[in-house]
């Protein structure tokens, strides 16, 4: 919880990251309110009171992906509209002056953009979604410790993590009413 709020204002990418490790997480911990409070509460160093506010809030998480029918498999559309509207964010840099910088960073993804999208297996989703979700596998490969394909996996994080990052910025920049997107039209 504590994290989660801390990433969601340092840095919306890191959040929404960190919030679909913790999906894998709760499934891997079957749901489990004593795993749950066991594994994820109990080790932290707070009052008894906050313990309680803790499991409750992963438990909120836990009814959610059940809610929306994501026991196995899926993110929360929570974070899926956050992506949407970093998407949106993507395609006004992409158009008006304030995105130069940004338009010269996704050019060097651009090209192996037909590359992921034969990796993850999905051609319906934008190309921000696409970033995010070849980022989380290599984060899941590399916790895995996976040693095949190590060039594969510093390519991608070499192209996709400088776009990710300075859409993520950008994002909090206009969030934070510092970046006039319309500036200079």
């Amino acid at each position: 919880m504590d994290i989660a709020q801390a990433k969601r204002k340092e840095n919306i990418a890191e959040y929404i990251l960190y919030l679909w490790q913790l999906e894998d997480l709760l499934r891997a911990l079957q749901f489990s309110p004593e795993a749950i409070y066991s594994q994820l509460v109990a080790p932290r160093e707070i009052e008894e009171e906050q313990r309680h506010i803790f499991l409750l809030w992963y438990m909120d998480i836990v009814n959610l992906l059940r809610k929306e029918g994501k026991e196995e498999s899926g993110h929360l559309e929570h974070t899926l509209h956050l992506i949407a509207d970093m998407h949106n964010l993507h395609l006004q840099l992409m158009q008006h002056p304030v995105g130069e910088h940004y338009r010269k960073t996704f050019a060097a993804l651009a090209p192996q953009l037909p590359n992921l999208r034969v990796m993850v297996k999905n051609d319906d989703i934008s190309d921000t979604e696409l970033a995010f979700r070849a980022l989380y596998a290599t984060m899941l490969y590399r916790i895995k410790g996976g040693n095949k394909g190590g060039e594969a996996i510093k390519d991608t994080i070499e192209l996709i993590s400088p776009v990710v990052g300075e859409l993520a910025a950008m994002y909090g920049k206009v969030e934070r009413g510092e970046v006039d997107l319309y500036q200079d039209m």
